[in-house]
């Protein structure tokens, strides 16, 4: 490298500075060199496992003349749909309330807006982590006047040991591929260049779970309490894929 500084004086630049063509860094290249070739792989992994948690979805309905016997005929109700997930205890992970809705019922044909009856209901979620309780619950709930319930949907949690052995899996099926196109060329790998998700540089939009088993009632009160439902699990399906560059030594071609 050559530096050259002169006097500042009019029309001068205060100082000037070249670099010799040998002190110029190299350019990357991207794809590998000779020297250094590329493998680009995918690893993919597809596991089958037991659920951890279902969910239910029960709506609880009531009709009256007027929208006070609407209303307290859906608080009573409610408090007893609530009153018996509840005395399931540690079996119920999760228990919310959504929608509530009060809806006049207009007559038909009439030459003015004179309400029929009021109709109103309530929708509550249950999450449950013991499926024998699950069975035994659906079924009661089944039992009551006036009350559907759709699901069970089964699920994973987020945190879900299989999630992190689909995407262990999928990286050693990685890696083992690489090895299987190196040995292939008579050579072995020498670095891993990277390593990401599929799609972690463009995120691909979120689809929707597929829904499990589905339940309705309009059941109407038994003197005795009905037998459990068996409701076996659905198995989850999970699924893993990852991208990998690795080096390898130069083969003989």
């Amino acid at each position: 490298m050559t530096t050259q500084i002169t006097t500042p004086t009019t029309g001068d630049r205060v100082g000037r500075m070249t670099t010799s063509p040998e002190d110029t860094p190299p350019t990357a290249v991207p794809y590998g060199t000779p020297d250094a070739p590329r493998i680009a792989v995918r690893g993919e992994a597809h596991l089958e496992v037991d659920p951890e948690t279902a969910r239910i979805r029960v709506t609880v309905l009531a009709r009256g003349k007027d929208r006070r016997t609407a209303l307290d005929d859906l608080t009573r109700r409610n408090t007893t749909v609530l009153d018996l997930i509840k005395t399931y205890g540690e079996a119920v992970e999760r228990l919310e309330t959504g929608a509530l809705s009060i809806t006049p019922e207009l007559k038909e044909k009439a030459r003015n807006e004179r309400i029929h009856a009021y109709h109103g209901r309530v929708h509550i979620t249950a999450e449950l982590t013991d499926f024998t309780a699950l069975g035994e619950l659906t079924t009661r709930l089944a039992d009551l006047d006036l009350t559907r319930i759709d699901g069970p949907w089964w699920t994973l949690r987020p945190t879900s040991p299989a999630h992190r052995q689909a995407r262990q899996q999928a990286v050693r099926e990685a890696v083992q591929r690489a090895r299987e196109y190196a040995d292939a060329l008579g050579t072995t790998l020498a670095a891993l260049v990277e390593l990401a998700d599929i799609g972690a540089e463009t995120p691909q939009p979120l689809r929707p779970a597929a829904p499990g088993a589905r339940m309705r009632s309009m059941a109407a009160a038994a003197d005795d309490t009905p037998a459990p439902l068996d409701l076996e699990p659905q198995r989850q399906r999970v699924h893993a894929q990852v991208n990998a560059r690795f080096t390898m030594a130069p083969p003989q071609l």
